[in-house]
């Protein structure tokens, strides 16, 4: 019985991702006492006070119009109520939009109007942020309702007393610490219980929660393998931190906070890969690595620069992902819960390149607003972000502008791989596990573009609702392997779980190919003794093969690939892509006519996260093999037309 246990425990051992135990800020501490370099007073904060005209005069010299129309638009706003059904309806339906779009209109209306007082300066936005800080302090709590049950209830409606610190909670934290550090004296002369309640609601929800709770699962400091680190770590931490930095006069306490942070975020430092890949995907990479970097900055600000991890390799590679991830004309690449129409905020990635020497990621930026002027642009309800944005605009604007041209990008322990072809190809592939972070079953997929353009796409994920991180995320389609460029295998697709991965991952740099084992994708059943899954990248082609063994084959394998446009299987061996837009065909997939039977299906889509990327429908074609085989090889090219 004990061999049985022991046995259990190995397995479940394997089956989680490991953390390696890097602790690069808990080693800066061992060379350094933070209550000697911690700031004793609010002189870190890089923005001129609010009574200083003459400073905010001439930073928000590019913007000030933009901002003060914003505010402008806030001062009639009426502060919606978040009722306690809108709560209840993430429970009842799953709808998590209901209670959110309330209350986002709140916080960005809020964050709109300081930001206009900021930058004109009369006190005439002043009244109504008192509006909006009241509105928040009153709320029984600043968590999502798909957040909420994070309270020891389990529950959606929030409980009054049950604080959690969570996305957009820890957030509205930081922003009231901000309002109230600007505005104090104004909010003085005004009633002086204004700055009182606030610095009270965000001690008590944030700074006195953040001490006293261990439970939550992105402070890293419970059962780590219970749930994947994620971009919450950073997020969390970076706005914990600023709420500290702007409000606890306690030196001691101070420091222990920080040091706190520190000990939480280094979690996230060791359980994402050293190679500097995000595995939430590209759209992920603003709450992942960029806000990683945001709180390196407040720390590097707090400390006067003495706690600091811009020369570690690790955060510069954690910064490229962004840069090597651009497909061009707006494409990145899109694995996981990401979209593949990508606008990737440009200051954040000018600002993160500047901190480590990035020229890489730096010329990016500035290619983004090359692009498009607008992203240069201060937006959003993050404070910290909009104030660095404001700071950075003008020189952003002047930066030198290139887009990367890597031929050749490999990230050996996140198992992606992209390559660039002189003929204008750009494929992205992975190998990887089945329990990453905001995980689809899709190892071994991959996408193509052609000359900027999808031709083999992901369609990444739909609105989220309950169902989307319960237990019911591997029935929605677009997580399913079947719906990615992936084999179904003698009627199988991939299963979920760390222990379904890729083995045996090679790539050749200058072959331009990528090859995997999938066959440990895939459950038991299925009987897959190897499936290796090659990919080989020509000028303007992409050869795709698979070799397998299957022990006991009994329904037909099906190649899947996912496209949109008009697909044309009439012709046998012959599979006709014409992209959208296109007069003439585009690409065209040629198998063997012998060994497969072509379809297509089209997949209507209605929800706007799909439609906005793709539009009403994508294909998915479908290689049905015509003979049952225990071994055997596959061959599909993918021919770029024009």
């Amino acid at each position: 019985m004990k061999k049985i246990i022991l046995l259990m425990l190995l397995l479940a051992a394997a089956a989680c991702p490991r953390a390696e135990e890097r602790n690069m800020l808990q080693n800066l501490l061992r060379k350094t006492s933070l209550t000697e370099v911690l700031s004793a007073d609010l002189g870190w904060v890089p923005y001129p006070a609010y009574s200083d005209r003459a400073g905010w005069e001439e930073l928000t010299a590019p913007v000030r119009d933009v901002l003060i129309k914003r505010g402008e638009r806030a001062l009639g706003y009426e502060w919606q109520v978040v009722r306690a059904t809108d709560y209840l309806e993430y429970e009842r339906s799953g709808n998590r939009r209901i209670m959110e779009d309330r209350n986002t209109g709140n916080i960005q209306s809020l964050a709109d109007l300081v930001l206009a007082e900021l930058a004109e300066g009369r006190g005439r936005f002043i009244d109504q942020i008192v509006n909006g800080a009241f509105h928040m302090c009153e709320m029984t709590s600043w968590a999502l309702s798909a957040h909420t049950p994070l309270q020891h209830s389990r529950r959606s409606l929030p409980e009054k007393d049950d604080h959690v610190i969570a996305l957009v909670s820890c957030g509205v934290g930081s922003l009231l610490a901000w309002t109230d550090y600007f505005f104090s004296e104004q909010f003085d002369s005004i009633d002086p219980s204004i700055s009182r309640r606030i610095r009270s609601e965000v001690r008590t929800r944030i700074m006195d929660t953040f001490m006293n709770e261990d439970r939550f699962w992105w402070m890293g400091f419970g059962n780590v393998g219970s749930h994947t680190i994620n971009n919450w770590t950073p997020w969390c931490n970076c706005n914990v931190l600023q709420c500290f930095m702007l409000l606890e006069h306690d030196p001691a306490r101070l420091a222990a906070a920080v040091e706190r942070t520190m000990r939480s975020v280094d979690q996230f430092f060791n359980y994402i890969s050293g190679d500097g890949a995000c595995e939430e995907g590209p759209a992920y990479w603003e709450a992942a690595g960029g806000k990683a970097y945001e709180y390196l900055q407040v720390l590097w600000w707090a400390t006067g620069g003495r706690i600091s991890l811009f020369d570690e390799p690790m955060i510069r590679d954690m910064g490229e992902y962004i840069s090597r991830s651009y497909v061009g004309d707006g494409w990145v690449v899109n694995f996981a819960d990401a979209t593949a129409r990508g606008v990737t905020q440009a200051p954040l990635v000018y600002r993160y390149g500047k901190a480590v020497g990035s020229s890489e990621m730096m010329a990016f930026a500035a290619s983004m607003v090359r692009e498009r002027p607008a992203a240069a642009m201060p937006a959003g309800r993050d404070m910290l972000r909009v104030l660095e944005t404001i700071r950075c605009c003008a020189e952003l604007q002047s930066a030198e502008a290139a887009l990367p041209s890597h031929a050749f990008t490999w990230y050996p322990e996140t198992q992606f791989c992209y390559m660039r072809s002189p003929g204008g190809l750009f494929l992205a592939a992975k190998g990887g596990h089945n329990n990453e972070s905001h995980n689809h079953n899709d190892v071994g997929t991959f996408t193509l573009y052609a000359d900027n353009r999808p031709v083999l796409l992901d369609a990444g994920v739909g609105t989220y609702t309950r169902q989307t991180f319960g237990s019911e995320r591997y029935s929605i389609w677009t997580m399913r392997s079947e719906y990615h460029n992936l084999p179904q295998i003698n009627g199988f697709g991939q299963h979920n779980g760390a222990e379904y991965r890729a083995a045996d991952v090679r790539v050749d740099a200058r072959r331009r190919s990528f090859s995997a084992d999938i066959s440990g994708a895939y459950p038991a059943e299925a009987g897959i003794e190897q499936w290796v899954r090659s990919y080989r990248l020509g000028s303007r082609e992409a050869v795709i093969t698979d070799d397998f063994r299957l022990s006991q084959p009994s329904q037909a394998n099906v190649l899947h690939f996912m496209s949109r446009g008009t697909v044309d299987v009439s012709s046998p061996g012959v599979v006709v892509i014409t992209l959208p837009g296109e007069e003439r065909p585009s690409a065209r997939l040629l198998y063997d006519a012998s060994q497969f039977e072509a379809s297509v299906e089209s997949i209507a889509l209605t929800d706007p996260r799909l439609t906005n990327v793709w539009g009403g429908q994508i294909e998915r074609i479908g290689l049905r093999a015509r003979k049952l085989q225990p071994r055997g090889r596959y061959t599909v090219r993918v021919e770029v037309l024009n």
